[in-house]
C-alpha cells in the first residue's frame, strides 16, 4: 500500500470510529510505525481536514455537526446524569470550561459522546487523580454540546432544564 492510499483509508477509518483512534493502533493497523502515522496526520491536515489530536487519539471534526453552549451548575453526584442525558439524545459533550475570576478561561477536551464514553469519564474522576473542572467555580460551569441539529440541541437543552442543571447565561 502507497502512502497515498494509507491515508485516504486513515482518514475512512477516522470518519467511521466514531471515537478517538489511537496513533498506536493506527500505526499497528496499517503496519507502519507510529511516527509515520503522525506524518500522515500532518500531510491529511494540510488537505484540509480537520483532525484534532486528543488525549485518546485522533478525531476527525464533522462538518456537519452545530454546536451551542450551555451553562451548568449541579453537584457532583449528578455529572453522570448530565452527560447521560446529553448523549442519550444525541450529541457530543465536546468540551468543559470556567470562567475563574484569576485564570480567566480555562477549558478542557471531554469528546464524549456515548455511554461508554461517560463511563470512562466518570472511572478517571473516580480515581481520585483529579476533581472535576467546576469544582473551582462553585460548581458553575460550561459545555460545548455538537448535535447534528438545532432541534437536537433544543431537545437536549429542555431535558437539562427540566433537570435542573442549566443556568441563565
Amino acid at each position: 500500500m502507497n502512502g497515498t492510499q494509507r491515508r485516504q483509508d486513515i482518514l475512512k477509518a477516522l470518519e467511521t470510529a466514531g471515537k478517538p483512534l489511537s496513533g498506536a493502533r493506527l500505526a499497528e493497523a496499517f503496519s507502519v510505525s507510529r511516527q509515520v502515522i503522525v506524518q500522515d496526520m500532518a500531510l491529511i491536515r494540510a488537505e484540509g481536514h480537520d483532525i484534532i489530536s486528543t488525549s485518546r487519539g485522533y478525531v476527525i471534526q464533522s462538518p456537519s455537526r452545530i454546536s451551542r453552549t450551555i451553562k451548568a451548575l449541579h453537584s457532583n453526584e449528578q455529572i453522570a446524569d448530565e452527560l447521560y442525558t446529553i448523549v442519550d439524545l444525541g450529541g457530543t459533550a465536546e468540551d468543559v470550561s470556567v470562567r475563574h475570576r484569576v485564570y480567566g478561561r480555562l477549558r478542557a477536551d471531554l469528546k464524549v459522546s456515548s455511554r461508554l464514553d461517560v463511563h470512562r469519564f466518570l472511572k478517571e474522576l473516580k480515581s481520585g487523580k483529579s476533581t472535576p473542572l467546576k469544582d473551582i467555580t462553585s460548581g458553575y460551569h460550561y459545555h460545548t454540546i455538537l448535535a447534528d441539529s438545532e432541534e437536537t440541541l433544543d431537545l437536549i437543552q429542555r431535558e437539562l432544564r427540566k433537570k435542573g442543571y442549566l443556568c441563565e447565561q
